[in-house]
């Protein structure tokens, strides 16, 4: 990775997509457009994804998670084998969790075609001279929606069977020059901090780059999925192997910043000082002012400042306002620096 300024800017993964990805997106899905067509829709996508990011600063991009059709994880569903769709039980009323689609296992689950994000990175390496970061669901994010059915014992082990499928896809990205790889993770609150960091750990084991571990409370339409506190899983998520970890503070008004002083082992910190959940246009300044505050309880020289979350759920205008502003706070905390 090429030089980066103090306080680098990233993503947390995913771009807002434009308002014709999402038309498109349902013509192929209705059968009226050929593999091309769909193909030349994604690569413009990602097109897009990247030149926002570029033009609006940004020192570390992604792909803007543009081929994922269904959402940073759904779609990869469809290529993996042993499982199965189980009816969705609410269907009717205003969108909710409950309504994403359930899986249960009917065989062993694996992806012998691996999980397409190799492809993804060597498009991004292609199209951009910018520093890249890659990202891919954690074993949890995978597992929490199948169902064991008789075929593992309960969830955990279906994200131990998913770890492995993870970590044959992450060796792969490494050998196509991936430097910096993100793996998301659900704030569940049944599952401890420290087995999360075990799965961290299986999935990542060998895996030669910097590795970044986001911690979500959710964010898909915008909403949380999960009770948003971090300490029921600190300490204990410091046991994953991980460089940086990657939080949310700014949809909870800079909430539980202050104990990254207690949880600082010397690793850095991914700072959330953009909301990603609300439509509000965050200024330059409000920017700094939670850029000051994490700067409280953390050192300058190991903390990387992105939005929340992703920005997957997000209109495109709002999307890069936030970026924008994002990249001008960060600028005007680094002069006070200087």
């Amino acid at each position: 990775m090429s030089e980066l300024p103090i306080l680098p800017t990233t993503v947390v993964g995913s771009h807002a997509k434009p308002g014709w990805w999402h038309a498109c997106k349902d013509l192929a899905e209705a059968g009226q457009w050929g593999p091309y067509d769909l193909e030349e829709l994604l690569d413009d996508a990602a097109d897009i994804a990247i030149l926002d990011q570029e033009r609006a600063g940004v020192d570390i991009i992604t792909d803007g998670e543009a081929r994922r059709l269904d959402g940073y994880v759904d779609g990869y569903y469809n290529i993996i084998e042993g499982i199965r769709a189980l009816p969705v039980a609410r269907q009717a009323g205003p969108w909710g969790y409950d309504q994403q689609t359930r899986y249960e296992a009917i065989g062993k689950i694996q992806a012998p075609e691996g999980l397409g994000i190799v492809e993804e990175f060597q498009y991004l390496i292609a199209h951009t001279q910018q520093p890249t970061k890659v990202t891919c669901a954690g074993p949890l994010t995978f597992g929490s929606r199948i169902r064991p059915n008789n075929i593992y014992n309960d969830t955990v082990e279906i994200a131990e069977e998913f770890a492995h499928v993870i970590n044959s896809e992450l060796k792969r990205l490494v050998e196509a020059g991936a430097t910096f790889i993100q793996l998301d993770e659900p704030a569940r609150g049944n599952v401890a901090g420290a087995e999360m960091a075990r799965l961290f750990n299986m999935a990542t084991e060998g895996v030669q780059a910097k590795l970044a571990f986001h911690i979500c409370f959710g964010n898909r339409f915008g909403r949380a999925r999960f009770k948003r506190c971090y300490a029921d899983y600190f300490p204990g998520a410091l046991e994953a192997r991980a460089d940086q970890f990657v939080l949310e503070y700014a949809s909870r008004e800079m909430g539980e910043i202050e104990k990254w002083k207690d949880w600082n082992d010397g690793r850095e910190l991914g700072a959330g000082i953009i909301d990603v959940k609300s439509f509000h246009p965050e200024s330059p300044e409000d920017v700094a002012e939670r850029l000051r505050t994490v700067l409280k309880y953390a050192d300058p020289d190991k903390v990387y400042v992105n939005p929340d979350c992703g920005f997957g759920w997000s209109p495109r205008n709002m999307a890069v306002g936030k970026l924008k502003a994002m990249v001008a706070g960060t600028q005007i905390v680094r002069q006070e620096l200087g």
